[in-house]
């Protein structure tokens, strides 16, 4: 990978690029808010939060507070955390593997939080052993493929890639096992779409419990992201000055690992945004990765709380966000390949 000219004007003006879409977010996140089966008007949603810290008269509902703060405020928290997550270990994987093609799913965490999910459907049934099975099932596929990535002397990434395949494509046969087996009626239904993914059971204690988690993976990720750019320089390159790459290699492993696996365990899998977000992200400000990371994570955030907002308004059928995200992200992302077709 080689850090390329970009001929965006904000590559030159990151700091405009950041406040542009930071106020994109406000946006999004405030339409989010507003829109649903019933419309909350902004003037409301503005008193409503006013009324926690202020002595506001109480002109709204207690139906529409109940609205605002049991379901649209978490699931847009999820939104945003999950957007962000994805996007930033999909920037950073990239990076790390000198790879435009990787994704945070490449190490085979999806299919792990996807066979934990299937099982606990199956056995158990409650939406908490759903998510602590998911969290594990990312984390232990991750720890096989880093296990068995070992076992050969050979060239690190190299073997991290190809273990990751190998254990993917193991859990990804035990869930269509579990798939087969399941009740067609009670059953099968529920594990096909938290597969297909969705935020509909995001709740406030998801935020307590998986969402620092997530912060916590996305802020180590933002403090090294300047030695994420010597890693992409080459193993060889980043020795002579002094890095520690096994080191920095692992960290970023376990920060996107982490971030995965919760991001997976309360909106299931939804693919595509931790691939092409990063490339939007290199098409407005980049590709040095100092720069690169906040801007992805802003983007990301944007794109899936707008896409949520899409997914649970335009039907009366909630549809799973991952089949909105797969039509928006494969034509964007062939634009983007076909746009950059000398480098990123």
């Amino acid at each position: 990978m080689h850090f390329a000219e970009n001929k965006s004007g904000f590559a030159a003006n990151p700091g405009r690029l950041l406040f542009i879409l930071t106020l994109l977010l406000v946006a999004v996140a405030t339409s989010s808010l507003m829109l649903g089966q019933i419309y909350i008007p902004p003037e409301t949603i503005f008193k409503i939060f006013a009324s926690v810290v202020l002595p506001v008269k109480q002109t709204w509902s207690p139906t529409l507070e109940s609205i605002l703060f049991d379901v649209r405020v978490p699931r847009l928290m999820a939104g945003i955390l999950v957007g962000a997550g994805l996007s930033i270990s999909g920037a950073a994987f990239q990076g790390l593997f000198r790879n435009p093609l990787v994704s945070p799913h490449i190490l085979g965490v999806s299919s792990g939080a996807g066979l934990g999910a299937a099982v606990a459907i199956l056995y158990f049934g409650n939406i908490l052993a759903i998510q602590v099975c998911s969290f594990g099932g990312g984390l232990l596929a991750v720890f096989m493929t880093y296990s068995l990535s070992r076992v050969y002397r050979t060239t690190p990434v190299l073997m991290l890639v190809l273990s990751g395949i190998i254990v993917g494509s193991l859990f990804s046969a035990a869930t269509s096992l579990i798939k087969y087996i399941a009740d067609p009626v009670n059953d099968m239904p529920s594990i096909v779409f938290w597969l297909l993914g969705s935020l509909n059971n995001a709740s406030n204690r998801d935020m307590t419990v998986v969402g620092p988690i997530i912060v916590l993976g996305i802020s180590v990720l933002l403090l090294i992201r300047w030695r994420i750019n010597l890693l992409a320089m080459g193993e060889e390159d980043a020795r002579a000055l002094g890095v520690d790459t096994g080191r920095i290699r692992a960290t970023v492993i376990l920060c996107a690992t982490m971030i995965s696996a919760a991001a997976v365990s309360i909106g299931g899998i939804i693919g595509w945004i931790g691939l092409v977000i990063p490339h939007i992200g290199r098409l407005l400000a980049g590709p040095d990765n100092k720069t690169l990371l906040p801007v992805t994570v802003l983007v990301g955030a944007s794109y899936l709380v707008a896409v949520d907002t899409i997914a649970r308004t335009a039907m009366e059928m909630e549809i799973p966000i991952g089949i909105l995200t797969a039509l928006v992200g494969a034509p964007i992302f062939a634009y983007l390949l076909r746009k950059n077709r000398s480098g990123w």
